[in-house]
């Protein structure tokens, strides 16, 4: 296999039914617990309140994904995971994620996107941070091994 160029473009686009496959690879590989389920995805790629986001780059057809959730009464969406490939990290596949879940958000009406992140995922802190992201609380033991969570949050255009 060849590596990704750091020039790639990357694109995003709704996750479909052929992508389940993939979605749970990938959820295995990136997450040792907290895990969306098989059955889990794919109620959330036929549903109203979640949206299934999946980033391709150079015909590699599933370099990443988010799940973003937009919850009835609510003023803000929620990005509920995401995820990248290995040697996709540090190639711009999770800021055009992020980028694609606000799209989302600004469609569905929403005016801020939330997330929560482990305190000690320094990568992915930063990267939420440079585009743009507060930090709003913090949620002790929220995590099913018992790590800390930040809350971050985005107010959108």
């Amino acid at each position: 296999m060849t590596p990704m160029p750091a020039t790639a473009a990357v694109r995003v686009r709704r996750a479909e039914l052929s992508d389940l496959d993939d979605l749970v690879a990938l959820e295995e590989q990136s997450f040792a617990g907290d895990r969306l389920s098989r059955a889990q995805y794919r109620r959330h790629l036929d549903s109203e309140s979640a949206q299934v986001l999946v980033a391709s780059a150079n015909h590699r057809r599933f370099l990443g994904t988010a799940v973003v959730f937009f919850r009835k009464g609510s003023g803000a969406a929620r990005l509920y995971s995401i995820a990248t490939q290995a040697e996709a990290r540090g190639k711009g596949v999770g800021s055009a994620l992020i980028e694609a879940a606000e799209q989302a958000a600004r469609r569905k009406r929403r005016s801020a996107l939330r997330l929560e992140v482990r305190t000690d995922n320094d990568a992915a802190i930063r990267l939420y941070e440079r585009l743009g992201y507060q930090r709003i609380g913090h949620y002790a033991s929220y995590y099913e091994d018992g790590a800390d969570a930040w809350r971050y949050e985005k107010a959108l255009d």
